[in-house]
């Protein structure tokens, strides 16, 4: 645990930035799949159909809902939600439609995978429970995050935007490897392409976080994964709405992330976010979750 908690009033004393890189660099090797103590599994009724879910703390505490990616899942923030949770945090998660556990979740017959949808499902976790919530959204998510604030800001008392695509319309011409053919290449191509550099770990992760990325796959419906990778080529632009909200904002990235540093940049500029870089590629609550939990918390604090 990072972030050492008063019992009274549980604020967090934050360490030194040395100190936690140095926690995030002694990470272990775990099993992705096994949920950390204390942690519930449940299923919500949400519009698009049963989303699985998990929560971790005190029910009561102020929430937090991390919103996982495509191809993601909850278990993303096996790291991240105990130490939120050890700071005085309700802490729930949950699969998006046709994603890992809620894979049967997604459009009524003769529908689509669309932003209303995936919009719909958020606004109902976040009205299940106590409100304002501090929302976090990882990639894809955070475009669908975006979308629910600009229709919902009553709902949200912060914005985490994790490695979020950093411009509207056509979200991959940004990408470093992919940006300059992205508008010719079709959504089932780009998937096909991200399922086969995660499945052939391109990325290098530990074999403990691969076994799970795997696994996934043999639930997750590719109908949603294509339908996901055709939205983020037209993505509705709301950083008007975002740049005039009063909801505290934090553009969480990687230096190695996706998309080029520079455009998360600009980004966070046009809406008055806090941007915060970590040594990481894509997946900072993966590999450098002490060091985002303390800058989530300061968020917290500042919003409250």
């Amino acid at each position: 645990m990072s972030l050492r908690v008063r019992p009274n009033n549980r604020r967090h004393e934050p360490i030194h930035r040395d100190g936690l890189a140095a926690l995030d660099a002694a990470l272990p090797d775990l099993d992705w799949r096994v949920l950390p103590p204390g942690a519930e599994r449940y299923s919500f009724s949400a519009p698009s159909g049963r989303l699985a879910a998990t929560a971790l703390g005190r029910p009561g505490d102020p929430r937090v809902v991390l919103v996982p990616g495509a191809t993601g899942s909850k278990e993303d923030f096996l790291l991240l939600a105990p130490l939120l949770a050890g700071a005085g945090y309700r802490v729930e998660s949950f699969d998006l439609a046709g994603q890992y556990e809620s894979a049967t979740a997604g459009p009524v017959p003769g529908g689509a995978y669309d932003y209303g949808l995936f919009v719909d499902d958020l606004i109902a976790v976040l009205e299940s429970g106590r409100t304002p919530v501090h929302v976090l959204g990882y990639s894809f998510a955070g475009l669908v995050a975006e979308l629910t604030l600009a229709r919902r800001p009553d709902l949200f008392a912060s914005l985490v935007l994790l490695t979020t695509p950093p411009d509207p319309g056509q979200t991959f011409r940004g990408v470093r490897w992919l940006g300059p053919v992205s508008s010719l290449v079709p959504p089932h191509t780009i998937a096909s392409l991200m399922v086969w550099g995660i499945v052939t770990n391109r990325n290098h992760t530990s074999p403990g976080r691969l076994a799970l990325a795997r696994m996934r796959f043999r639930y997750t419906s590719r109908a949603s994964l294509d339908a996901i990778i055709r939205l983020m080529k037209h993505t509705p632009d709301v950083r008007r709405e975002l740049a005039g909200s009063a909801v505290p904002t934090l553009i969480a990235v990687g230096n190695r992330d996706l998309w080029r540093l520079r455009l998360h940049r600009r980004f966070a500029r046009r809406i008055g976010a806090e941007l915060r870089v970590y040594p990481a590629g894509h997946s900072p609550c993966e590999t450098t979750p002490n060091q985002l939990a303390q800058h989530m918390l300061t968020l917290y604090a500042r919003a409250s």
